[in-house]
């Protein structure tokens, strides 16, 4: 035993040597590109330099990995081309149909290259086939933050082809990856980053090329080298996409029902300026087939953040959104003045409302981004939205009036992203919003820096905002940060500083919920990244929060949570939190008066999650938070929130989820006495959402989608009181007939056929609760009762059908 102990040590010891060095391998150009076709016996191959001997990630980091990747690649003039051969036994492997970018917690193994064009350690590309040749791409950025098993922006999709094919000793894939998919330096000879990644679905293995420390943090800085790169003349990068939509919507108004025929058509334009910057552009864009948005009833003072669904407010944006000052969905928006017209009709019996858009109709919108070859970052973005107008109609006289909802608007972004050495950065950002007329004008601007120290253990990183509003009541705020910590390793810890002045405001194409507060945080946390005992990884952390007003400088709340987090063997995963606000809140937001506050109690509050194999047909998650309260009126505040999803088979997978939220003695705003004293209101609110969902993929490039969302909302208002100096309720008399009962409903079907590289046809079906349908709640005081009688309203429906054909301009030029 001792013989073989001493044999080990030195094993091991070289073998963690080998896995710190970066490996390398060597760029060869060649004049006779592979047949896209999963075939790896095409002759082209056998002179390709090979990478092998993948090391795990997950679940055995540092150990080798269990089944056999060898990958070659090659390169000409248009494209980077990958040849992978994925040994294993064909019986193993596992094949589920997907929709594209859905390979994640499904029963499918798939294979990805990752390229650092820049080799910057910081920005990169990422693309992935599945076995049963289903496509993923992403953009990576130094910045993303994602779900697990995600690195990278998925929401960006590029024109590449792949091959997959199932052998007698395993799979094989080829992948053909266009320059006008890729952005990269104008260089005679170039080195870039590159990694190749494979993942085993039935022991839930991830192995990489070069090795991936889970111990060091950043994904980008531990890819290997791709090296001589010579001579790259890529063809004009120039790409149409033109389409047409048309459709019908019928939705409920009044007694009857409403019939708008629908139609458009536009087009998005790609121009590759040089290898590193590209415009993108949309003309009249059309954003109608989109997943409607999570809408629910907002007891809150704060702004409900929505989904970004529009491709072209995703695709490509990460640059712009560096500072986290970019909300795209202030483009297009609902018109500000949408809400007052429908006021004035409602309160005006003889006046009508003939036309009322919901949504800002944009002229269009265009980006300009890349990267110089000394490593320098720039990004412009544009949109301009149309003026809105409503008309209403007097019925007395039948005379129309125009109203301005919504004037004419343009948006701007403007950032310079300088990359530093270590992955460190300083990014300087502009955004503003120019509107005509005297109407409200826009300007913030940013400077936000990170810096690593060359171990890569420590980071420092800061923000500096300044908000400018111009106009008649025009002022200005700012906004800073400064956040220390350890970032590798077993122990990990940071303190932070947050300050944001009672006036900083950068709503008009950000969002930020309140301003007016100084924050400090700081975490400690303890991460056991590879296998010990009974579990694969775990991790506790301790974090506490310190809150203020930033003026008047005011105490508002502390909190403080313990927390874990555990993967066993059997790869079912469990976190349990355990949370207090010891000395209650001081809320000054929900009053809607400045300085003046409502106070909440104390409260800790217990919260256990987890979820089973994914590998499994049956898939469970589950979401339990209990809140205890130190004063007898609150007695309950829980959430719970399950999941439950079943592969009938490797083409149909359905999913349940359902969230019941309850809370009693809630304090929501309740509106002000006649002298303008605010008042509150004491509520009981139950809110809960369910969402059925379904995919039927028939291939790789082909599939049916349907969600189905239903809300329901019911708030029982107990009692009404004044507030005093210190934030104590002072009783008032009772405001009768303010309970609610609101249900929001939403069935969303598309069935998308990618028929040739990047074109496209999109049918369409939505199905909502008309706007001027109710549900009784003074009958009707079960959810299963609301949403039976939801079902039974009036609803709209949108029938859609969208063509996209995509044209790229050196094709187009061949076969003239």
């Amino acid at each position: 035993m001792a013989i073989k102990s001493l044999f080990l040590v030195p094993l091991m010891v070289i073998s963690l040597y080998g896995f710190s060095q970066t490996r390398n391998l060597s760029a060869l150009k060649t004049s006779n590109p592979p047949k896209i076709d999963g075939d790896l016996e095409d002759a082209t191959w056998a002179s390709a330099p090979v990478a092998g001997d993948f090391i795990q990630n997950f679940p055995k980091a540092g150990q080798p990995a269990s089944v056999r990747s060898e990958v070659k690649i090659l390169y000409d003039n248009s494209a980077i081309y990958i040849g992978a051969m994925l040994y294993d036994d064909p019986a193993l492997i596992r094949k589920q149909l997907t929709a594209r970018d859905g390979e994640q917690r499904t029963d499918v193994d798939y294979f990805s290259v990752f390229f650092d064009t820049y080799n910057d350690n910081q920005n990169g590309f990422q693309f992935l086939v599945t076995s049963a040749n289903v496509q993923t791409d992403s953009r990576l950025s130094a910045n993303y933050t994602g779900d697990f098993g995600d690195y990278g922006d998925k929401t960006w999709d590029a024109v590449w082809e792949s091959k997959t094919k199932m052998l007698d000793n395993g799979w094989s894939v080829e992948m053909r990856i266009p320059y006008f998919s890729l952005r990269f330096s104008k260089k005679e000879l170039q080195d870039w980053g590159i990694q190749f990644m494979r993942f085993t679905r039935r022991n839930n293995e991830n192995s990489f090329w070069n090795f991936v420390d889970p111990n060091v943090n950043g994904f980008i800085n531990q890819f290997g080298d791709f090296t001589g790169i010579k001579n790259i003349e890529p063809p004009l990068r120039l790409s149409f996409s033109p389409y047409l939509s048309t459709g019908i919507n019928v939705s409920p108004d009044g007694d009857r029902n409403k019939t708008e025929w629908l139609k458009s058509g536009g087009m998005d334009l790609k121009y590759g300026i040089s290898e590193a910057f590209t415009l993108d552009a949309t003309i009249i864009p059309d954003f109608g087939q989109v997943v409607s948005d999570n809408v629910v009833n907002n007891l809150t003072p704060y702004e409900i953040k929505f989904d970004e669904n529009r491709p072209f407010f995703t695709e490509g944006t990460e640059l712009f959104n560096k500072a986290g000052l970019f909300y795209s969905r202030r483009v297009g928006e609902t018109p500000q003045g949408f809400g007052a017209v429908q006021s004035y009709v409602q309160s005006v019996p003889d006046q009508e409302i003939i036309e009322n858009p919901a949504v800002t109709n944009l002229y269009n919108a265009l980006k300009f981004s890349g990267r110089t070859k000394n490593r320098l970052g720039i990004g412009f973005f544009n949109a301009i939205g149309q003026r809105e107008l409503a008309i209403i109609r007097n019925k007395t006289d039948g005379r129309d009036s125009n109203i301005v909802t919504e004037p004419l608007a343009n948006y701007n972004i403007i950032v310079i992203d300088q990359a530093l050495k270590n992955r460190s950065y300083v990014t300087f950002t502009n955004t503003n919003v120019i509107r005509e007329g005297t109407n409200r004008d826009a300007n913030v601007s940013a400077i936000d820096f990170s810096f690593f120290d060359q171990q890569n253990k420590y980071n420092i990183r800061g923000a500096s905002r300044y908000s400018k509003i111009f106009g008649a009541a025009g002022y200005d705020g700012f906004s800073t940060l400064l956040r220390v910590g350890k970032v590798s390793g077993k122990v990990q810890y940071y303190l932070q500083n947050n300050i944001m002045s009672d006036n900083y405001d950068p709503n008009d194409l950000g969002i930020i919920f309140y301003n007016n507060e100084v924050a400090y945080s700081g975490q400690l946390s303890y991460n056991q990244f590879t296998p010990k005992g009974k579990f694969l990884t775990y991790n506790y952390r301790l974090t506490s929060r310190y809150f203020w007003l930033y003026k008047p400088y005011s105490f508002r709340y502390l909190d403080a949570s313990l927390s874990g987090f555990w993967v066993f063997k059997n790869f079912w995963d469990v976190s349990l939190s355990l949370s207090t606000v010891p000395f209650g809140e001081n809320d000054y937001f929900v009053l809607n008066t400045p300085g003046r506050y409502a106070k909440r109690p104390a409260w800790s509050f217990a919260q256990l999650e987890g979820s089973t194999d994914s590998r499994k047909k049956w898939f469970f998650s589950y979401n339990y938070l209990q809140g205890i309260f130190h004063v007898p009126e609150k007695h309950d505040y829980h959430i719970v929130d399950l999941g439950l999803r079943y592969r009938f088979s490797n083409k149909i997978t359905m999913s349940l989820s359902n969230r019941n939220e309850r809370e009693t003695d809630y304090i929501v705003f309740a509106g002000r006495e006649a002298g303008g004293e605010p008042i509150i209101s004491f509520v009981d609110f139950t809110d809960i959402t369910s969402i059925y969902s379904g995919v039927y993929n028939f291939t790789p490039r082909m599939n049916l989608t349907m969600r189905v969302r239903h809300n329901w909302s019911k708030v029982i208002y107990k009692r009404f009181a004044n507030v005093d100096a210190n934030g104590r309720d002072i009783p008032r008399a009772f405001i009768p007939n303010q309970d609610e009962n609101v249900n929001f409903f939403n069935l969303d079907a598309f069935f998308t056929w990618d028929f040739r590289l990047g074109s496209r046809v999109v049918v369409g079906w939505k199905n909502f609760l008309g706007n001027q349908e109710f549900v009784d709640g003074s009958i009707h005081k079960r959810y299963l009762r609301n949403l039976r009688e939801t079902i039974d309203l009036r609803h709209g429906n949108e029938l859609t059908l969208r063509f996209i054909y995509f044209i790229d301009y050196n094709t187009l030029k061949r076969k003239k």
